[in-house]
């Protein structure tokens, strides 16, 4: 799979853009808030649906207008060729096509042009919330598993119902609670389900990060994603029954895999706390290189890789290992931003790879 054309129009900082890439590595330079980024966020809207820096599509738009539209030209796994639109207007629902056909659901698109992104955003996989981490592993599992996204769904939404319930249960006290032995059978139901194929998803995960961070870092120091869910320990709806008064006392579930977590470490000590920033970026690019061969495995095919400022906080040597790694046959087609020309051209003869450059100027290409 690959993307041959991409057509931007007022998207963020663009107004009209259109970029044909080459098949194999494709560079993006300029200065900062040039919009090389931007470029990236196009390409992963396409095939997520939304951004992946911005919450709101209306925070996308060009403030010199009240819409944007991206469409992209793919070549498919089976060397066919798909049109993918998405055109938002303020105050108005946006709107999703693929071959011109329209989704009824978003959530259909996803994992069709499957896509692995790394920014320095995702440093909050390390120092974030365990909801980063959550929403990591079940964005990589649903890329490929149709029917995990809709557990997910169907999770979020019994949760919700439930704490509704609860706030219900606790402002109306000689209310009747039988309602909630629903409420708990379903959320068991659902949730015992996420909790096994995240379990089995993370068993078969982390080889492939240590040896990906094994590469990069060309040393062998022991790395570790463990698993943090209180389903390791307690049935999930004994849990459920044992903090049941202090559900109803808070007014939400404080129990279940919603708080579930990973734990990551270095020679057994917390990457969070004890590694250095070096330390971390390799392991968050190895996170993302595992996610990109799991998929490869799931999906069948190769799928697009975007490295948006890979270069910082990683020395001369990891960065070059990482560039032979990602130039190999194994990996398809890349989007890689960088501020210093210079420096991406040098890293590129070192290893003998011919990538095609865009130079980009406020929005716009200079060059390519």
């Amino acid at each position: 799979m690959q993307l041959n054309k991409l057509k931007i129009n007022n998207f963020k900082n663009y107004t009209e853009t259109l970029f044909q890439f080459a098949d194999k590595v494709n560079v993006f330079t300029g200065n900062n808030g040039a919009g090389k980024t931007n470029v990236l966020d196009a390409i992963y809207y396409l095939s997520f649906t939304k951004s992946y820096f911005n919450i709101l599509d209306s925070g996308n738009v060009n403030n010199n207008s009240d819409y944007f539209l991206l469409q992209g030209e793919y070549k498919n796994a089976l060397d066919g060729i798909d049109q993918v639109s998405c055109a938002y207007k303020n105050e108005d629902r946006k709107h999703f096509k693929i071959n011109n056909k329209e989704y009824s659901r978003m959530a259909d698109h996803i994992g069709l042009f499957p896509l692995i992104i790394i920014s320095p955003v995702d440093s909050n996989l390390i120092n974030g919330a365990g909801e980063d981490r959550r929403k990591y592993i079940d964005g990589v599992i649903s890329q490929f598993d149709k029917s995990y996204l809709d557990l997910l769904l169907d999770y979020n939404k019994v949760l919700l119902q439930r704490n509704a319930f609860l706030k219900y249960l606790r402002e109306n006290r000689g209310a009747d609670s039988l309602q909630l032995e629903l409420w708990d059978q379903k959320l068991v139901e659902v949730g015992t389900q996420i909790f096994a194929i995240r379990r089995k998803f993370l068993t078969d995960f982390m080889p492939l990060v240590r040896e990906f961070y094994a590469f990069i870092t060309r040393n062998n120091e022991p790395i570790e994603m463990n698993y943090r869910s209180q389903l390791l320990e307690e049935d999930f709806a004994e849990l459920l029954q044992q903090n049941r008064q202090r559900d109803l006392l808070s007014g939400h579930t404080v129990s279940g895999i919603h708080r579930d977590d990973i734990e990551m470490t270095i020679n057994g000590l917390q990457v969070r706390k004890f590694a250095s920033q070096g330390q971390q970026k390799s392991f968050v690019v190895s996170l993302k290189l595992a996610q990109f061969e799991y998929t490869k495995s799931k999906k069948g095919y190769k799928p697009l890789l975007l490295l948006d400022d890979i270069f910082d906080k990683l020395d001369i040597h990891r960065v070059e290992q990482l560039m032979k790694l990602v130039s190999r046959n194994e990996f398809g087609q890349i989007f890689i931003t960088d501020t210093n020309s210079e420096r991406v051209k040098l890293i590129f003869d070192t290893i003998g790879v011919e990538p095609k450059i865009f130079e980009i100027k406020r929005g716009a290409i200079a060059n390519g």
